[in-house]
């Protein structure tokens, strides 16, 4: 990954709909030069998708939670196709420590986490933070160039 490539996913972290014509002149190549860096982060899997920014209090969403979760390695191939196949879990992550998952979820109510909460203690143990606020939103990581 040389420089442009760093500051071509520093554009796209910013705006993911970006044109390739704002692209072009912001890193002083052609569009099609443009094009073919995209095409080869896309290959390379350093761009593995573009999304949308949702604000999920907005959506009806209000309630963000992480929940660490322990459960033994055999359970493993029972517990991954049904937590991806929960919508509410926008993210899970195998860590270490204590617990062995760390799952990012959003429901709209109390409730509705508590009894996803009941359905994964099937699994192991959890503890659970609800988030009160967000003083640093998901924001990418910005990669330094070289100067």
């Amino acid at each position: 990954m040389d420089e442009l490539d760093k500051k071509l996913l520093n554009l796209l972290q910013q705006n993911g709909r970006i044109s390739i014509k704002k692209l072009s002149d912001a890193l002083f190549i052609t569009a099609p030069a443009v094009s073919q860096r995209l095409r080869h982060l896309e290959e390379a899997k350093l761009i593995q998708s573009y999304h949308a920014l949702i604000d999920y209090e907005q959506a009806g969403l209000p309630i963000k939670a992480y929940i660490h979760l322990s459960i033994e390695p055999h359970q493993k191939p029972e517990f991954y196709p049904f937590i991806q196949s929960i919508p509410n879990v926008i993210e899970c992550d195998c860590v270490t420590g204590p617990y062995s998952m760390l799952l990012k979820v959003i429901f709209s109510s109390t409730r509705q986490l508590d009894d996803f909460i009941n359905q994964l203690q099937k699994f192991g143990r959890t503890n659970t933070q609800i988030v009160f606020s967000t003083p640093v939103p998901s924001r990418g990581y910005h990669f330094e160039e070289d100067r």
